[in-house]
């Protein structure tokens, strides 16, 4: 079985406008946040696709059998519109298909899917991630709800582990604060429901068709994951874990 892992989404650019009195100048910056995780998945033997934000309309495969060449899927900070609006949609007018059901229809002959959360995961921040209407949202235990699903936490929330899990050998039950993440419901007949924060879902899993999906309703980098989750003893490990288990490894 294949070691590759596509991760799409977790880039952004930021336009910033410079005023000095009369005059004024802009500024951009194309940065990524996906340094982390790609470094912890590697150290687990898996080879990562990355396909950022800007490339991923014409860039994400447009086939089940393209999507089958990955062991597994990531969907990290990135917006349900990106997948479904590329060129050939938005600006020509023409029919493709609907990647997002080729994500449920690759986890059901098999694949593996995890969704990282993040301002464009899930619901989103003003509900533009939409993720809850689409056919993503058939192949996760959770809920996601219908308007922006951000619990922003400045004071920081503490993961809470409330079922022992494969997924969580190793490590510690004393998790570092989080500053924020997406907030869903569990579905209590649907998956296992591993780990909360704040009483809400934090890690999820569950077993769809042939396939395994997964949550993690935070950020896998800044902001909402604090240095101290990317210091953690067991950064790598959880997210090694976590692809293991997915992947049947």
């Amino acid at each position: 079985m294949s070691n590759k892992i596509l991760i799409a989404g977790e880039s952004w650019i930021t336009q910033s406008t410079h005023i000095k009195g009369f005059d004024t100048f802009v500024t951009s910056v194309y940065e990524e946040g996906v340094e982390n995780i790609r470094k912890a998945l590697e150290e687990g033997g898996y080879e990562v696709d990355f396909l950022p934000n800007h490339l991923a309309p014409e860039k994400f495969p447009n086939s089940v059998e393209e999507l089958k060449k990955y062991c597994a899927v990531i969907l990290s900070d990135i917006g349900s519109n990106t997948l479904l609006l590329s060129k050939n949609v938005f600006i020509k007018g023409q029919k493709q298909p609907n990647r997002l059901e080729l994500i449920k229809e690759y986890v059901e002959d098999g694949g593996a899917f995890l969704m990282v959360g993040g301002y464009m995961s899930f619901t989103g921040i003003d509900a533009k991630s939409r993720y809850g209407e689409t056919a993503v949202k058939d192949i996760l235990p959770v809920r996601m709800l219908e308007k922006d699903d951000r619990v922003e936490a400045p004071e920081g929330f503490n993961p809470v582990v409330i079922k022992e899990h494969e997924m969580l050998k190793g490590i510690s039950s004393s998790w570092p604060h989080f500053l924020g993440y997406n907030k869903t419901v569990a579905i209590e007949d649907r998956g296992e429901h591993l780990v909360t924060i704040n009483g809400d879902p934090f890690i999820s899993v569950m077993e769809y068709k042939k396939g395994r999906t997964a949550i993690f309703s935070s950020d896998c980098a800044p902001h909402w994951g604090p240095v101290e989750f990317l210091n953690w003893e067991h950064y790598n490990r959880l997210w090694i874990n976590m692809l293991n288990w997915l992947t049947r490894k």
